[in-house]
């Protein structure tokens, strides 16, 4: 998920306000066969109401393999965005059963976590959101295209209220990114040289571990524009105590988005040191490194992409 840095500078303090009923309406967000008015009842909690909807059967079976029903009808409040079964009847012939096998728990969850938002977040409360956390802690892109669009999905129906949260259903299963920092920068093919140093200060496992970790990326020609042989240098067996000291002041602990790092101002890095974070003329920047891209969701963490290496002092 990436966003322009003007739309980032614009949503720095973004709160949860307006009417996302109203323009729900206007852009002809409408209820389908599951409407609110068909099974709307707020002495039943969220698990409860769906499945006295009748049309969310494979949500149900899929939050009993990955063992989140009893955190779903716990208080929460919880806000879930409830594919329908024509919605994952959408995925690829085979994903579904493959999903509920046991050893694929772990992506299961991910992927149903992703759909549940902590609190009770109505339609009038996210008219001006551009995005949400999730309990899997990647971000979800909320838009108003044609109707009201979570990620790629579009809710058919909103604001189902139940005793622990409320219910927003969805089309499409929405999926969170399931490669981690490595394996995004490795598939890029834009990040060779930082690969290639992670590799060398053997920070590859950790960085493909759980973290959450936040990376500003260099790019090969933020690289590039180092002073001549110094990557080489730093590659070196014997300077790897340096090398591992420059690419920890490029990992902050935690997941951070750019509108949480604009307010932060500064970060704490993993080598210890502080970077400093701005916005000049509109523009993010990371010291006196631009962000090239923001955002970026990996399944342990987040990547912002910079236009220059970041030494620390």
């Amino acid at each position: 998920m990436t966003r322009t840095l003007l739309t980032i500078a614009a949503a720095g303090g973004l709160l949860l306000a307006g009417s996302f009923t109203s323009d729900c309406a206007a852009q002809s967000c409408q209820a389908s066969k599951a409407s609110p008015a068909a099974f709307s009842d707020v002495q039943l909690d969220i698990v409860d109401t769906a499945v006295k909807a009748g049309s969310f059967k494979t949500l149900a079976a899929a939050l009993t393999a990955a063992d989140l029903v009893g955190a779903l009808k716990g208080d929460g409040p919880f806000t879930v965005f409830a594919p329908t079964d024509e919605a994952f009847a959408k995925l690829p012939k085979g994903t579904v059963e493959e999903l509920i096998k046991p050893e694929n728990r772990g992506l299961l969850t991910a992927i149903l976590t992703y759909h549940v938002v902590p609190g009770r977040v109505m339609a009038a409360d996210v008219m001006n959101v551009t995005s949400a956390t999730t309990l899997n802690g990647q971000q979800i892109d909320v838009k108003l295209d044609k109707g009201v669009r979570i990620d790629d999905a579009n809710v058919i129906s909103a604001d189902i209220e139940c005793t622990n949260g409320v219910i927003h259903v969805i089309d499409r299963v929405i999926m969170p990114s399931t490669d981690n920092i490595i394996e995004l920068a490795v598939k890029a093919g834009s990040f060779q040289t930082l690969a290639a140093a992670i590799k060398a200060a053997g920070l590859a496992e950790t960085l493909s571990g759980t973290g959450p970790f936040t990376v500003f990326a260099p790019t090969d020609e933020a690289f590039a524009k180092l002073p001549r042989g110094t990557v080489e240098s730093l590659l070196k067996p014997e300077n790897k105590d340096q090398l591992v000291a420059v690419l920890k002041y490029h990992v902050v602990p935690g997941r951070i988005y750019a509108r949480d790092a604009i307010a932060a101002q500064t970060a704490a890095t993993a080598q210890g040191s502080r970077v400093r974070i701005s916005l000049r003329g509109g523009v993010l920047m990371v010291n006196d490194a631009t962000v090239l891209e923001n955002d970026i969701e990996a399944s342990n963490g987040v990547i912002h992409i910079i236009d220059s290496v970041i030494l620390p002092g």
